[in-house]
């Protein structure tokens, strides 16, 4: 049985009171953003409480359709469903019927109810009128089915709307909220199993990305480059399309390595990136940085170094992963489709220049003491850095 019509169901959306169209039309616009990139035709439209998907020609493959929309933050569940006209009680009966038929097989036994809503008041039975009675012309008309209104196999929806809504089944979605609905943020992003989740969890909730990575030629190579691309590519599908700015950091590193303490290189390094970020995140509209740490995971993310990393920041440093084993974050990544791409043996800068033994407690007035060795040095090579900054338009390939 092909559908041509699918409901969206939202979660949060739903509970933002005047402001919801708000919400509603962001939605809308990654749903039409997102079925582009499959063949066919597709309206996107929507009446009180309810989002529509109506497919406008049969060119289409309705598993695109469910495919492209799992990756669209904010929508909660994906209904396909018949929407009719109100022709009769006599005709619904008919229709329903046929539906159940068709939708299941009529020769294997199962259980069922009926939830019905009844938005237009004027239709002639209310929605327990509407169970009961549908109810009794399912079991008179379909051999092999019962009624369990706790635990059915089948939970027949039928809404009477303009039209009238008629669905059994939920495709579920990635839950969140609409890209676009709640600013900007630059994503610090390596070519590590983390960094792209972080991403992945921020645009959830509804943040549009921008990306920087940190690149150091010749001590890691194009293919390492490409590497991170590749993964803002899909982290975009997602998130929608990410511009990934390319900063080139040997010369940074080099002097660090070479004036400041080597147990120190780590947090130091690690507070110039955050330097640089937060003045791209500036100049691009961002409104906070995000990183993928996660508490212990590594020296440079014990409590004491993420304190001395922040003390550079003034915008806010979010870190969705803070609270997450490893292990969490590896079954999100598989999830998401970051993992293969980041498990690829290329290695970035933070791993070309880490020291044999870091340090794990900082303290921030010996930092500040080491940093100042490299005075006269540091500032011409950070305003290189910056001027010299590519950027790569990084659009989803799916």
């Amino acid at each position: 049985m092909k559908f041509h019509a699918f409901l969206i169901k939202y979660a949060e959306i739903g509970i933002k009171g005047k402001n919801r169209y708000l919400f509603e039309d962001a939605l809308m616009k990654q749903i039409r953003r997102a079925l582009r990139r499959i063949e066919g035709s597709f309206k996107v439209c929507k009446e009180d409480g309810r989002i529509y998907v109506m497919a406008e020609d049969e060119d289409f493959d309705e598993q695109d359709v469910y495919d492209a929309l799992q990756h669209v933050f904010g929508i909660q569940g994906i209904c396909p469903m018949l929407q009719v006209e109100d022709e009769g009680w006599e005709k619904l009966c008919e229709t329903v019927v046929n539906y159940m038929k068709e939708a299941y097989c009529e020769e294997e036994a199962y259980s069922f109810k009926v939830q019905a809503r009844r938005a237009r008041k004027n239709y002639p039975y209310n929605s327990n009128e509407i169970c009961r009675n549908m109810g009794e012309v399912i079991l008179d008309q379909i051999s092999g089915v019962h009624v369990d209104v706790h635990n059915p196999d089948v939970m027949l929806h039928i809404e009477i709307r303009q039209k009238i809504n008629i669905y059994s089944r939920t495709v579920k979605g990635p839950g969140g909220m609409p890209v676009g609905t709640n600013g900007k943020a630059m994503l610090l992003l390596s070519g590590g199993i983390d960094s792209p989740v972080a991403g992945y969890m921020i645009a959830k909730r509804g943040v549009v990305l921008d990306a920087v990575y940190f690149h150091a030629p010749p001590y890691t190579s194009d293919r390492a480059k490409q590497k991170v691309i590749d993964l803002a590519r899909e982290v975009a599908a997602y998130a929608g399309p990410v511009n990934l700015h390319i900063v080139n950091f040997t010369d940074i590193q080099l002097a660090i390595y070479e004036k400041c303490p080597h147990d120190e290189l780590t947090i130091i390094m690690r507070r110039y990136m955050m330097k640089i970020a937060q003045d791209l995140a500036g100049q691009t509209g961002c409104l906070a940085l995000v990183t993928g740490e996660s508490i212990g995971q590594v020296a440079s993310q014990t409590m004491q170094s993420m304190a001395v990393t922040n003390e550079v920041c003034t915008m806010p440093v979010y870190r969705p992963l803070v609270g997450f084993d490893k292990q969490d974050i590896v079954e999100i990544s598989q999830q998401i489709g970051t993992f293969e791409t980041s498990i690829l043996p290329y290695e970035d800068c933070c791993t070309i220049f880490v020291a044999k033994h870091p340090v794990t407690k900082p303290n921030l007035k010996i930092i500040k003491r080491s940093e100042s060795n490299l005075e006269g040095v540091i500032e011409s090579l950070y305003e290189t850095a910056m001027n010299t900054v590519e950027t790569v338009w990084c659009e989803s390939e799916r």
